[in-house]
Formats: C-alpha cells, structure tokens, sequence
C-alpha cells in the first residue's frame, strides 16, 4: 500500500486543499499550509483511524509529526507498524 498517497488523499478532504496530492516529502505543512489548523487536523487523525482501525493517543501527536508532508507519512507508517 502507498501511505503517501493515502496520507495526501486524507489531507485533501480534511483542508479542501487539492494541491496537497502534488506535494513531495518535503513540503512544509504546519504554518505552510493554513487549512491545516486544529479542526483539520482532528478530522485527519479520525479518518485515519476508521481507514486502518488503529487508535492513536492524543500524547501520541506533536507538532513534529506535522512539520513536513515526510514526517507525517513516517508517522503514519509507525502507526501501522510497516
């Protein structure tokens, strides 16, 4: 499975921000990307969830994991243990 297109298809539908699907790894997303504010990124973390019926804790999630379009698929991909 490709969890970057995965993790690019959930940012669309959580900011409405189609140019997200084109972005690489590097691309900065917190304070780059204004759509992706708290309420996006609850509704990110609740897609992704139900997608892969895994439970991620709220101690879990920083700022870190949303710094680049990188970090967030790496910690996706921990999440999932592959």
């Amino acid at each position: 499975m490709d969890y970057e297109t995965t993790v690019k298809s959930l940012l669309v539908a959580s900011t409405a921000r189609g140019d997200i699907a084109s972005m690489d790894r590097d691309a900065p997303l917190i304070g780059h990307v204004a759509e992706l504010d708290s309420m996006a990124i609850v509704t990110f973390l609740t897609t992704l969830e139900d997608e892969f019926g895994i439970i991620i804790g709220d101690d879990e999630v920083s700022v870190e994991c949303f710094e680049t379009l990188g970090a967030l698929v790496n910690f996706v991909t921990e999440h999932l243990g592959k």
